[in-house]
């Protein structure tokens, strides 16, 4: 009780009398430098805010924000980076991630692989792929599950995520709380006849290296992967409503150059906390920081740890994954 009293203490001073946030009476300073890139291993926050930009807000603040029950819908956006804990190779990190790696798939220049053109005129290469990131080889990792616990203490607002590995799905996140901005393995639709499948209806021929065809027209049955210049899925529109509601936006393990995801760490109001935890200051928290941003940069497991000792959920965090390894080794 004393330690929520604490809390909720904080909160009153952190967001003012009545519930309305304190700094959002307070004009905000725009302008400056664009910042320049930190370096991992180093945690802390910036903005330029209030005071003459002194004023600083931490992930402590916002832990306190969130116990106290003053912050109760929670946004998340994700990246490929927090999949690398579980084994599965990011997309753009130098000499490590699928970009870097895929000379073995000739293909004229790394981003061609998700291109239709370069799709219909060789699939193998996709496919390939597709085989690596068979959902089957990897497993959810603490990052996930910190993202379910949320979900299961009625936090979770959305959660939006660009990976198509399906580990948020794996992890017991409920479909409703997903926008897989990218698409996703779990279905698959043919590229002439447009017949819809289940995703589980192609992993046969890609698992031996055939290019999955339509039963009915012989097409090519492409997963329901977002590649350049398609459509996001319709349940991306679900932003519209989602960032006006946001009581705090976590920004985790995402480089932030992919349009239109990137974008989204700018549509929350201008009063809402948004924690970064990243390997790097990215997107526009780098270019346009807002003085209530805080950025933990380092090791993202070791980040979401500390975030889950500062809410006080590390016993319920443990019962947790011991639950879910107990199923695995069952």
């Amino acid at each position: 009780m004393a330690l929520w009293a604490r809390a909720a203490v904080r909160a009153l001073r952190l967001w003012g009398p009545g519930g309305e946030r304190a700094w959002a009476r307070q004009p905000r300073i725009t302008g400056g430098s664009r910042p320049g890139s930190r370096s991992a291993g180093i945690s802390g926050v910036h903005g330029n805010g209030g005071s003459g930009g002194t004023e600083k807000f931490s992930l402590q603040d916002v832990a306190e924000l969130v116990r106290a029950g003053a912050c109760r819908r929670v946004l998340v956006m994700v990246g490929a980076g927090i999949s690398t804990p579980s084994g599965i190779p990011d997309f753009r990190s130098p000499g490590s991630g699928h970009y870097s790696n895929l000379q073995e798939y000739d293909v004229p220049y790394p981003e061609a692989i998700f291109e239709l053109p370069f799709f219909f005129h060789n699939p193998k290469p996709f496919f390939a792929l597709a085989k690596k990131l068979y959902p089957g080889h990897y497993r959810p990792n603490v990052i996930h599950y910190f993202l379910r616990l949320l979900h299961e203490k009625g936090l979770l607002l959305r959660l939006y995520t660009q990976n198509i590995d399906g580990l948020e799905r794996a992890s017991g996140i409920p479909a409703s709380k997903l926008v897989e901005a990218h698409g996703s393995f779990a279905s698959a639709t043919c590229t002439v006849c447009r017949r819809t499948f289940p995703g589980e209806s192609f992993w046969a021929d890609v698992l031996v290296d055939r290019v999955p065809r339509c039963s009915v027209c012989t097409g090519i049955v492409k997963p329901d992967i977002v590649f350049f210049g398609e459509p996001l899925p319709q349940r991306f529109l679900l932003h519209l409503a989602d960032f006006p509601m946001a009581d705090v936006l976590l920004i985790l393990g995402t480089s932030l150059q992919v349009e239109p995801f990137a974008s989204l760490s700018a549509a929350v109001r201008n009063s809402v906390p948004r924690v970064l935890i990243n390997r790097d200051v990215v997107g526009p928290l780098a270019w346009c920081p807002r003085s209530r941003d805080v950025v933990q940069l380092g090791d993202l497991v070791h980040s979401v740890e500390k975030l889950v000792e500062l809410l006080g959920w590390t016993g319920e965090m443990k019962d947790l994954l011991q639950r879910e390894t107990g199923k695995l080794s069952g």
